[in-house]
């Protein structure tokens, strides 16, 4: 007895595996490199021209708001709360950079008295944040 078999060949296949694999391979890829963006307060930077310098070897980023708010981190500090960070850091690592991300808008009073606060702290390196010129 013999069945029938249907044997007709609609010719040549398409293969969907490595595609599939290759896009998958693409939204791990940018997943991963989104996690690399510095996550922290949308400020609005001043220009600059400086070229960047190299990273020191450890670094501290206080944000200044438009509103003059300091933050360190996400967390929102007082001077007085500023100024006992950086004398404990000053203790750990005096080399420490102070890196102030300040607001265009942000007063240059607030700016300065960081500054000053880290100086009587023992932390003497600083830098600015700015978007480069277009």
């Amino acid at each position: 007895m013999r069945f029938w078999q249907d044997r007709s060949d609609d010719g040549p296949r398409l293969d969907l595996t490595p595609m599939v694999d290759v896009m998958l391979q693409l939204i791990i890829f940018f997943v991963l490199t989104s996690s690399f963006i510095r996550p922290g307060l949308k400020v609005d930077l001043p220009k600059g021209v400086s070229q960047l310098t190299p990273k020191e070897k450890k670094e501290m980023v206080v944000t200044i708001t438009k509103e003059n708010r300091l933050y360190f981190g996400k967390k929102e500090m007082s001077l007085g709360d500023l100024e006992s960070l950086f004398i404990q850091e000053a203790k750990k690592a005096p080399d420490t950079l102070i890196v102030i991300n300040a607001d265009r808008r942000a007063f240059h009073g607030t700016v300065v008295e960081v500054m000053e606060l880290a100086k009587r702290s023992g932390l003497k390196n600083f830098a600015i944040l700015t978007e480069p010129k277009r």
